[in-house]
């Protein structure tokens, strides 16, 4: 029992870099007898509480006849290894322990994008990180939706790695202003590090007209309204009618991307275009006038309203009549039928029958068929 308890026990130690490391060994019985630590060299850090390295980042944190635990502080990756207690019985006992150091990768950098980019561009967006270890883990966000990178290489740099990730787009204007970022992962880190990069895409104009009256009438304000989006923003906005100049300029203001018709009559009917562009491109957008007369207009445009409902009321009546007709005939078909023929059943011919026929003997003349 005394031989096992003289047996020194460790643990493995895990620390990130830059961090601090407390290296431990205890046995639970000792007849004084000295503790050591090694490093990975076989180099004596401590024997018993003496220090046997000069290492100012190594310190004795505890040394009885049972412990002898130091502290390792400003931990690199060079550090890392396999550490050996040993306890100086006859025969000497040791034990390993093993230290790793996790290397801290540094913040993302995005390359491969200089603004602005043009729409229709084919642009490689790339994401590099390096003194990882283990490898990072390198993810891709438009936005906050999550996209595959095309590929991810990595390389290892002495003990630690660099990693690099692509992202291949072919952009539009649907991508400008629209946040890429790259999110860095490591055991060593408690969130992910992200770098983003915001596009910026020149893009043609795109040109709508907008009117302020659904039905225009003569002698109301009409007013119309260029609505554009381009990137730069297209200015100025011009406006023409019938593919020339505004022909009263006192009547039609142009104030910006508007233009107002203060007073509309007959003579404004037409087809205004309104034009924009910028250095990426020129666009156009039309809208066809026609000014209403009023009082033509109350004449001659129904009540939609009173229409169907003097539909409706005549297909009900139909819909009676129909119904009504269809039960008459349905109740005197079969009386009709037996009338004609009582009195005609033993008559020897059909010209007899007729003539027999009750009721048809005052008419029987009238009602008398002939049949070839």
């Amino acid at each position: 029992n005394c031989s096992q308890g003289q047996f020194p026990i460790t643990q493995n130690v895990t620390v990130v870099e830059g961090g601090t490391a407390n290296m431990t060994c205890r046995v639970d019985y000792n007849d004084n007898t000295s503790l050591q630590w090694s490093n990975p060299a076989q180099q004596t850090l401590f024997f018993g509480d003496k220090k046997a390295l000069r290492d100012h980042r190594i310190e004795l944190v505890r040394a009885t006849s049972q412990e002898l635990t130091i502290r390792i502080n400003d931990v690199s990756l060079s550090d890392e290894g396999q550490y050996t207690c040993s306890l100086f019985t006859m025969p000497v006992k040791t034990t390993k322990a093993y230290l790793t150091v996790l290397g801290v990768p540094s913040r993302p950098e995005i390359t491969g994008f200089t603004k602005p980019a043009m729409e229709g561009d084919e642009i490689t967006l790339t994401c590099i990180t390096s003194g990882s270890k283990p490898a990072a883990n390198i993810r891709w966000f438009r936005n906050d939706k999550e996209l595959m990178g095309k590929y991810m290489k990595v390389n290892a740099t002495g003990k630690s790695f660099t990693v690099r990730s692509s992202l291949l787009l072919q952009v539009d204007k649907r991508d400008d202003g629209v946040a890429y970022t790259c999110s860095v992962e490591h055991v060593s880190l408690y969130k992910p590090y992200m770098t983003t990069e915001v596009l910026e895409v020149h893009y043609a104009p795109q040109l709508e007209i907008t009117h302020s009256l659904i039905i225009p009438q003569e002698g109301q304000y009409f007013k119309l309204e260029c609505v554009s989006i381009g990137n730069p923003i297209p200015e100025p906005v011009l406006w023409s009618k019938d593919g020339g100049e505004l022909p009263d300029i006192e009547r039609m203001i142009v104030e910006g991307r508007e233009l107002t018709i203060t007073t509309l009559n007959k003579t404004d009917n037409g087809t205004y275009r309104c034009e924009a562009s910028n250095h990426v491109g020129t666009s156009f957008a039309e809208y066809i006038l026609f000014v209403y007369d009023p009082n033509a207009l109350g004449q001659h445009v129904p009540d939609h309203a009173l229409i169907g409902g003097v539909v409706a009321v005549v297909v009900f009546i139909t819909l009676c009549l129909i119904i009504v007709l269809g039960r008459y005939l349905a109740r005197h078909k079969g009386t009709y039928l037996t009338h004609e023929a009582k009195g005609a059943e033993d008559a020897p011919d059909a010209d007899t029958a007729i003539i027999n026929a009750e009721g048809n003997h005052v008419h029987a003349e009238e009602k008398k068929e002939y049949f070839i």
